[in-house]
């Protein structure tokens, strides 16, 4: 395992931000780290490369514990956190340079690091421009570029694309397959359920500290949810008729106004909805169960119905 975590928890005076995490991460994958807002996924990511100190537990990373060794885990690890770090007056170029410094890279090493990564991140177009005047979407590449300078085993992404356009966004992920194709271990957090499903072998759902669910996003949906959804814009009298139709087995989720329902087939279960509801008005949408979903019901939004 990259990273092993046996009984972590952290207090901040009276708030207890991690409560008795357990986690394992191993060598190659891309692992995320999802939850809402304050439910200790920065926090989790801070003691696993070494900025914060465990109140009880250990973390160990490289079969090293970080709270012991900080400094060799860092030699082996790069990270790119949500707001980017680098000198804005200085060029792309130049702040690889420095960054590269402090991982004690000399030439011609680190000549020749700098033009890997500014072509693996496709900075070559804006490489001599002050970061200044980058678009997000460059500052963002060249943040990630920075955590790669000492080509670290494990790379930590906190939330690494938030704000950027969807092109952007596509064009990041293609490079974080990149990377582990290469055989760098991936942790990344990220409010984008998308993302998540698209990118990990597994994710860990944080809730107020503590990890609630935990495996591949697959078989997460297929334990807590079922495999379709079927979308409905319907009013409160006609969701009434609509659910005496479901199989026990269904469950159902008010979202963003609508009634949604989850089955295992949903074809055979929207015919019978479309014999009582004929209203055109009311759209109706099939869809694949996806991670947003999971992240809804074991976070935020009760469901209802049947195990």
């Amino acid at each position: 395992m990259i990273v092993r975590a046996q009984g972590v928890s952290k207090k901040f005076d009276q708030h207890l931000a991690v409560e008795d995490l357990d986690l394992e991460i191993p060598h190659g994958s891309c692992f995320g780290l999802l939850g809402p807002n304050g439910a200790g996924k920065t926090t989790t990511l801070r003691m696993i490369y070494g900025a914060t100190a465990p109140t009880s537990g250990c973390i160990k990373v490289f079969d090293i514990d970080v709270a012991k060794q900080p400094r060799s885990v860092r030699a082996r690890l790069g990270v790119t956190l949500q707001h980017n770090v680098m000198i804005d007056v200085l060029t792309p170029i130049d702040n690889l340079r420095v960054f590269g410094r402090y991982h004690l890279l000399r030439e011609p090493e680190l000549s020749k690091r700098i033009d890997y990564l500014v072509d693996f991140l496709e900075l070559r177009s804006h490489a001599d421009m002050p970061v200044i005047n980058l678009s997000g979407g460059f500052q963002r590449r060249l943040a990630i570029a920075m955590s790669l300078m000492n080509d670290p085993e494990l790379l930590i992404l906190d939330e690494p694309t938030t704000g950027l356009d969807p092109a952007v966004r596509l064009a990041l992920w293609s490079k974080i397959r990149d990377l582990r194709t290469a055989g760098t271990t991936v942790l990344i957090t990220t409010h984008y359920m998308d993302e998540a499903q698209r990118l990990c072998d597994r994710v860990a759902v944080m809730a107020e500290g503590k990890i609630i669910a935990e495996g591949a996003p697959s078989d997460l949906i297929a334990t807590h949810l079922k495999q379709e959804a079927i979308e409905i814009d319907c009013d409160p009298s006609e969701e009434k008729k609509l659910l005496a139709l479901l199989p026990n087995t269904a469950r159902t989720m008010r979202a963003a106004g609508r009634l949604v329902i989850y089955v295992d087939e949903a074809t055979e279960l929207l015919s019978s909805i479309d014999a009582v509801s004929k209203d055109d008005r009311h759209s109706r949408v099939i869809r694949p169960t996806n991670l947003e979903d999971l992240f809804l019901h074991l976070t935020g939004t009760q469901l209802e119905g049947g195990a």
